[in-house]
């Protein structure tokens, strides 16, 4: 009998021992997989941040090989002034003669004053009384510059101006300077530097 139960007991201590290392087997087993896995993510963060850094390094030097020029500036960009130069014209407008002569005048001023320019053309009847709704409307525009040329036109702003102190009126043509707001050009060769002159002198005055 004591032999006997000496062989149970030492059959169970053999189980328990087996069982205990296999437990232990387990969780060595998982606390391994658990460090691969860490080390796989770790891996990849660390692969991650590489790739990262190697593309701004590369992009930083595509930059520094670019052209070391300074930019030239866009000529079409201007910055205009609050003021505005407005030309009334017959209505063939500014395609030829006297009236392009005035137009070109007109952008050469602004070049240097950085005023606005505009025309309206008077439609209808060319006559100084169908005239001077055209006109009124480029005062409401609040125009600092009214400039005219053709005879209806020149007509209406000199009989205006008096109306507006405070406006510039160039004329182009026979018309005469009456007002110490008006300025004459007279017509023939010179009208596009006179007109260029006449802009400069009145956006100067109206600032």
């Amino acid at each position: 009998m004591r032999q006997v139960s000496r062989a149970r007991s030492a059959r169970q201590e053999r189980a328990g021992g087996s069982g205990a290392a296999g437990r232990t087997a387990v969780v060595g087993r998982a606390v391994v997989a658990w460090l691969r896995s860490l080390r796989g993510r770790t891996i990849a963060l660390a692969t991650g941040a590489v790739a990262v850094v190697a593309a701004v390094v590369v992009t930083l030097v595509l930059l520094n090989q670019g052209d070391d020029r300074p930019p030239v500036p866009d000529t079409r960009a201007r910055h205009y002034t609050e003021a505005d130069a407005c030309l009334l014209t017959g209505e063939k407008g500014i395609t030829a003669g006297a009236e392009a002569e005035v137009w070109q005048g007109m952008q050469d001023a602004s070049a240097k004053t950085h005023a606005r320019v505009s025309y309206a053309q008077v439609t209808g009847e060319q006559s100084a009384g169908n005239a001077r709704p055209f006109l009124n409307g480029l005062l409401q525009r609040s125009c600092e510059v009214v400039l005219a040329v053709g005879k209806p036109e020149v007509t209406a702003a000199a009989q205006t101006a008096p109306q507006y102190r405070k406006v510039g009126f160039v004329l182009v043509g026979d018309g005469k300077a009456d007002g110490s707001n008006v300025t004459a050009v007279h017509a023939g060769d010179g009208v596009r530097a006179g007109v260029a002159d006449a802009v400069e002198r009145a956006v100067a005055g109206r600032g």
